[in-house]
């Protein structure tokens, strides 16, 4: 009797996880297909354009990639989409915390700028409309 109960017991695990994997089995192939539509990847699609052209709008020369413009309008495009993130997600605070961390270096790259290089300073903090506080 205890064989046979067991036996019935180990079935039944079986069939469920049959019926689990066939339920992951289709979630998989949903999201393939959402992904074939252009899901998700049309999203980073869309951001590597944007950044592109913020990497084109601030560079100095051609192979320009990395310098202070450049990463602080980049930093400045982040930090306007998570602030837009906040404004429906008001209890998210571990992105909180790297917004605070983005918008620290973006000071630490500005005051940078400023002690290097302050015309192009001034013209960084125009075009991209942001407020200096004067100290």
């Amino acid at each position: 009797m205890a064989d046979s109960s067991r036996l019935d017991t180990s079935v039944t695990e079986m069939l469920l996880l049959i019926r689990n994997f066939k339920f992951l089995w289709f979630v998989a192939l949903i999201l393939s297909a959402y992904c074939s539509l252009g899901g998700p990847f049309l999203v980073v699609s869309l951001a590597r354009e944007a950044k592109e052209k913020i990497v084109g709008d601030f560079r100095a020369h051609d192979s320009d990639t990395g310098s202070a413009p450049v990463q602080i309008a980049l930093l400045s495009q982040r930090i306007h989409e998570l602030t837009e993130h906040f404004k429906t997600h008001k209890k998210d605070h571990h992105s909180r915390r790297g917004l605070l961390m983005m918008v620290q270096q973006r000071r630490s790259l500005l005051n940078y700028l400023k002690r290097t290089d302050i015309q192009r300073y001034h013209e960084v903090v125009g075009r991209l409309g942001l407020r200096v506080s004067q100290k």
